[in-house]
């Protein structure tokens, strides 16, 4: 695994020894390829965070700040490792030993972010936890969404659908795209 692009572009990353599932290569490249003109000066949230690499690849394409957020603590410090490992570790790289939904709870209604990356445990048999829906059902992450144009994107079990209702009335998807075992939905609060 390693930064696909921009001043970090090549850079090997850490993956910490946990049940990761961390975003492939060429999922993240088709990501940020669909982003494009967003990523530059644009205030990054990863959430369920892992090994950084999608809050890292926006800092190194130019994201003006990034804010990780990871409960496990091996998992924080390898985040903290590959920010200095990549020599992106700054005031505007923070990292946040955390629970999403509690630090979803507790987040400033002043801090706004474009762009908000989640790619959370799948629930790998029935009646597990559904993080993705809860996430889309969370009014605080819209919230935290007010920057004009923001985006969330999901990553998410393809066999796993979008709790309807939370759509609806919460969100509008802009695409869906599936890459293997993983699906990534890309969308926009509805207001």
């Amino acid at each position: 695994m390693r930064v696909i692009a921009g001043r970090a572009g090549g850079v090997p990353l850490l993956v910490p020894r946990t049940d990761l599932r961390p975003t492939m290569d060429q999922v993240r490249a088709a990501i940020f390829s669909s982003l494009a003109d967003r990523v530059p000066g644009a205030r990054v949230l990863d959430l369920f965070a892992g090994s950084g690499a999608l809050g890292i690849e926006a800092l190194s394409r130019g994201a003006a700040s990034a804010v990780f957020v990871e409960c496990d603590r091996r998992a924080a410090d390898c985040i903290a490792r590959n920010l200095g490992k990549t020599k992106l570790v700054s005031p505007a790289a923070r990292v946040l030993r955390q629970e999403v939904f509690a630090f979803l709870d507790r987040s400033s209604p002043g801090e706004a972010f474009d762009l908000i990356f989640a790619d959370p445990p799948y629930a790998k048999t029935p009646g597990a936890e559904d993080f993705a829906a809860r996430l889309l059902e969370n009014d605080a992450l819209r919230e935290n969404l007010r920057a004009s144009g923001g985006l969330f994107v999901l990553e998410k079990a393809p066999r796993q659908p979008l709790p309807a209702p939370a759509l609806a009335q919460r969100w509008q998807v802009l695409r869906e795209k599936r890459y293997g075992g993983t699906e990534v939905v890309f969308l926009q609060p509805l207001w």
